[in-house]
């Protein structure tokens, strides 16, 4: 072979590495999950986030790759786990378990898009300036939830007209917590009823909250919204059947799982609609520019065999109202 050739070759050789990785396809997006309750996401979260990553055009292992970080319900680990998406770095983070979860991310990056589910008060969370306009980094879906705790209470007044006093439960390490039991006080007080509300952050003090309001004689609970009574829903359903309490919860999963009575928006349709707005920033449009989403439909949920359990008559006006009755 002669020296020209043998150049020639060389070069080809030297350039063809190059060249096969420019035909390469880039990267696949990494999509960064940060849930304060379960790594994994519960199946309302996980289906309704991935239904809406599907229908923007993106499937996990296919042309998306996935990182889950989860507090398992321990709000303190939020910021460092927070912290540890923002220096993979991930295209995107989209936050499930409440403002909580949305919060730490916003403290961990101002560049990286943030996408939350149903947060009850993105404004007030100062998750976002506004519905309309959000501006930064952040946006998503508000859950409208804690504005609705007044309706739940007056279900509850209607489910046991005789309770003159009333519990709740809530989250003491919820962002506004203060607010949420402002909200159901002011509610007990037009209808005209006593209310005690309990502050529970884990299982431990679910079970003790749900033995002090036995001891109160309490038998028709409100369930505050927040991620950690979710994520310990069987729990909570089997506590107020053993206390035979009348309760009202703020999502359909609590009666599907044995649970009186809900009031509320879908969950795994506003998991759905996270997934959608992540594919839309993935596409390249930037989260000042999508509006915070709000819910414009609230189901009544009521489990007939749970009531009868309880020896209860659901009033004929509530099940005419009810938009699914489990028989």
């Amino acid at each position: 072979m002669r020296r020209r050739e043998v150049l020639v070759l060389g070069a080809v050789a030297l350039t063809w590495p190059h060249a096969r990785s420019l035909a390469q396809p880039s990267a696949m997006p990494l999509l960064g999950v940060l849930n304060s309750g379960p790594e994994r996401l519960r199946p309302d979260q996980f289906e309704g986030l991935h239904r809406g990553l599907r229908e923007a055009g993106f499937v996990e292992g296919t042309n998306l790759a996935v990182a889950y970080r989860g507090a398992e319900g321990r709000y303190e680990r939020l910021p460092a786990l927070a912290a540890d998406l923002a220096r993979l770095p991930v295209s995107v983070i989209a936050t499930a378990g409440g403002p909580v979860a949305a919060l730490a991310a916003k403290a961990a990056t101002s560049t990286i898009p943030i996408v939350f589910a149903a947060v009850s008060d993105p404004v007030q969370s100062g998750l976002v300036a506004s519905l309309s306009r959000p501006g930064g980094n952040v946006t998503g879906n508000a859950g409208l939830t804690i504005d609705l705790e007044a309706k739940r209470l007056e279900l509850l007044s209607e489910l046991a007209p005789t309770a003159r006093l009333m519990g709740a439960l809530v989250n003491p390490n919820r962002p506004g917590v203060e607010v949420q039991e402002h909200e159901m006080f002011v509610a007990a007080k037009t209808a005209g009823r006593e209310l005690t509300v309990l502050r529970a952050g884990g299982s431990d003090a679910i079970e003790w909250a749900f033995r002090v309001l036995a001891e109160m004689n309490v038998t028709a609970l409100l369930v505050g919204v927040d991620a950690i009574f979710n994520d310990h829903r069987a729990q909570i359903i089997a506590l107020a059947a053993r206390y035979a309490m009348v309760a009202v919860y703020p999502w359909s999963e609590f009666v599907s799982g044995g649970g009186l009575v809900s009031y509320g928006p879908s969950l795994p349709d506003a998991y759905r609609l996270s997934g959608l707005y992540v594919g839309r920033i993935l596409k390249g449009e930037r989260p000042a520019d999508l509006p915070v989403q709000q819910p414009t439909k609230f189901d009544l949920f009521i489990n007939q065999r749970t009531a009868r359990a309880l020896d209860l008559t659901i009033p004929p006006t509530l099940l005419a109202r009810a938009d699914e009755v489990i028989e």
